[in-house]
């Protein structure tokens, strides 16, 4: 068990390299111990760049468009889409330069975020969507910017975006927080990292974890495979996606996370999970639900009397298990996830976990985790071509 609301399998191997565990047990002293603005948005004394009178003022609104793309908005429709259940608001996310089907949307309030405040499909997805009688809030570094300039002009509120927290780092900030409150939610309960360092159990997992993925780069497996069970979690791993991809893919180096939603893959990529290249390694995610469709028992025939009386989530739950028992038969290297509880705290719990791990594994591959430098070099070009 990693928490009360995640029981957790690390990778099992052979390899086991004591150095290796004991230099990524200091990476992350150093990562608690020190005074890091960054690291400080992760804990429950974070201040927030907006008070409660701002959330009470939109209260009362049931409809909000969220404009953003990358760590702008992945995390807010993860935060969305994992605790829809709680949330009576009705959120829309415009996340590409495809906004005609979005356009009709009943819609009260925009909630604008870019960092720079300068990001282009974010400026051309609110001019085509924006309306004069709309509500409008701007999250932004507060500095002179497009987004700034416009929020001013159009007297909406404007929250800063503090500028030492990258975006696919900005989930337990403002960026993520305040549309959190705005769901009803409580942004206080998603920020773990102060209990969470206090867990030996936890720490330990974090580093075994971070430790064996070295290894299996060492390897040269590059692959970190999703085997995602969870419709409602699929946004937890595009923002997941993102976080690495981003943070380690630099100096020819880093890692691909790709994500296989099952059990629809059973019938298409699994084969070659199984059979094909061994450059994989993988990760299960299941969630137990509380509510889930039954089988009809009356209609089933005599040879299938195995599912009588069963629900959706005792299918898939047997899948994930049995995947797993032909893995672990196979040695096809892989880490297990089964939440236990879907709340604000268990999100705040894998958010912290894949936070840490994500620096952890840039210190170790002697990575700057914090930056994207090749991502400009494609604004930079598109901005050439336009002009």
């Amino acid at each position: 068990m990693l928490t009360s609301g995640i029981n957790f399998k690390n990778y099992k191997i052979k390899i086991k390299n004591k150095k290796l565990n004991l230099k990524i047990n200091k990476y992350l002293n150093s990562i608690i111990n020190e005074k890091s603005q960054l690291i400080s948005s992760f804990k429950n004394n974070y201040k927030d760049n907006f008070n409660y009178k701002l959330v009470k003022k939109y209260k009362k609104y049931k409809n909000f468009r969220v404009i953003g793309m990358g760590g702008s908005s992945l995390g807010t429709q993860t935060i969305y889409e994992f605790l829809k259940d709680k949330v009576k608001k009705n959120f829309y996310f415009i996340n590409n330069l495809n906004v005609r089907s979005n356009k009709n949307i009943k819609n009260d309030v925009n909630l604008i975020v870019s960092k720079s405040g300068n990001t282009i499909e974010t400026i051309v997805n609110l001019n085509i969507l924006i309306k004069k009688k709309q509500k409008n809030i701007f999250i932004t570094e507060n500095k002179k910017n497009y987004l700034r300039t416009l929020g001013e002009k159009l007297k909406a509120d404007i929250i800063n975006h503090n500028n030492f927290i990258g975006g696919r780092y900005s989930v337990l900030s403002e960026v993520g927080m305040l549309p959190a409150e705005l769901m009803g939610l409580k942004s206080k309960d998603f920020r773990q990292f102060n209990s969470l360092i206090k867990n030996k159990l936890f720490l330990n997992s974090l580093i075994q974890n971070v430790s064996s993925t070295i290894n299996f780069i060492k390897l040269k497996k590059y692959n970190s495979i999703i085997i995602n069970y969870d419709e409602k979690s699929e946004n937890l791993f595009k923002w997941y996606q993102q976080l690495i991809a981003e943070s380690l893919g630099k100096k020819k180096r880093g890692l691909l996370p790709i994500i296989s939603s099952m059990p629809k893959d059973n019938h298409s990529v699994m084969q070659l999970y199984l059979d094909g290249f061994k450059k994989n390694f993988f990760t299960f995610f299941y969630v137990h639900e509380n509510q889930s469709d039954k089988i009809n028992s009356k209609n089933l025939l005599s040879e299938l009397k195995y599912l009588k009386n069963k629900n959706i989530s005792n299918i898939t739950f047997s899948q994930k298990n049995a995947s797993e028992n032909i893995f672990k038969k196979r040695e096809i290297p892989f880490r297990s996830f089964e939440i236990k509880k879907r709340n604000e705290k268990t999100l705040g719990e894998l958010f912290c976990f894949f936070l840490l791990e994500t620096i952890l594994l840039g210190k170790a591959l002697k990575l700057n985790p914090y930056d994207q430098p090749s991502v400009e070099l494609i604004k930079k070009e598109t901005k050439k071509l336009l002009i």
